[in-house]
């Protein structure tokens, strides 16, 4: 990870996320501690957060997002038997540390293996709470991704696969072939994304689409179809939530946003239903 400037590789956007759930574990009120963030995030995380535009009044819809994926996950293993979790593109992610896990629940944190380096180092002496297993991998090499799931599908019986913050730097061919292969996994039962509409790309894009660009990490997927994408793939929506309704739920909104919910109550419904399809984590089945 180099400090030659502000994103100089996907890998970097790790940094500035850790930062974000840093400042939210730090609130008396915090939806949920993380004691490693700052750490892991370090003076790098620092100086990408001050160059990004309204990078700090942007914070809230990482912190929901964080919040309503840990929901997800603990709600997974307890009600639908997961007993394997498989987090594409980890980064520095740390929730086989700090959520309250099954000791059984076997865990993969799968990334770069720069990524994977320099986490194990910066939790060095800190104890997992279930079986975690490190997988250096770049999942833009076919050939690694599809050895890694296969190997990670042969050995369980329900999984479920994350890619928190992941999809939107694949292109849609991209997608598809990782889609594909995931349901090429019989196991692999469930898929939980974050997806981003159209107009949420071309917002970030206008806020911070020269940074990521810069580093070779553009902004580039978010079907006009939503969740329908996926179909094609063998994948069909079995829950969305909506960032701003759970923005709302957690406490966690933009400067306003009760104002902006009254005045759209007075929205037909296509331009309400649009609004909360703007963003949302979506948890995908098998079809």
């Amino acid at each position: 990870m180099s400090a030659s400037g502000p994103i100089t590789h996907v890998s970097d956007t790790a940094r500035w996320v850790a930062l974000y759930r840093a400042m939210e574990s730090e609130r008396p009120d915090a939806l949920f501690r993380d004691p490693y963030a700052r750490r892991l995030a370090g003076e790098r995380g620092e100086q990408i957060l001050r160059t990004m535009r309204k990078g700090t009044s942007w914070a809230w819809p990482m912190i929901v997002r964080t919040a309503v994926v840990d929901e997800v996950i603990l709600r997974a293993i307890a009600r639908d038997g997961v007993d394997t979790v498989v987090n594409l593109a980890s980064g520095l992610d740390t929730r086989p540390y700090r959520l309250s896990l099954p000791p059984a629940l076997r865990w993969f944190d799968v990334d770069f293996p720069a990524v994977i380096a320099y986490k194990r180092e910066q939790l060095r002496g800190e104890r997992p709470v279930c079986v975690l297993e490190y997988a250096a991998a770049d999942l833009t090499n076919a050939a690694e991704r599809r050895a890694l799931f296969a190997r990670v599908g042969a050995a369980t019986r329900a999984a479920l696969v994350i890619s928190e913050g992941l999809l939107i730097y694949l292109t849609a061919e991209q997608v598809t072939g990782l889609a594909t292969e995931l349901h090429g996994q019989p196991s692999f039962r469930w898929w939980l994304i974050d997806l981003a509409s159209p107009a949420l790309l071309k917002m970030m894009e206008t806020s911070w689409g020269q940074a990521v660009a810069a580093g070779d990490a553009p902004f580039q997927f978010a079907p006009a179809e939503g969740t329908q994408f996926f179909e094609a793939s063998g994948w069909r929506e079995a829950e969305y939530r909506s960032t701003w309704d759970e923005s709302l739920r957690l406490k966690r909104s933009m400067r306003f946003a009760r104002l902006w919910t009254l005045v759209g109550r007075f929205a037909p419904k296509r331009r309400r239903d649009e609004w909360r399809r703007f963003s949302g984590i979506v948890l995908l089945e098998r079809g």
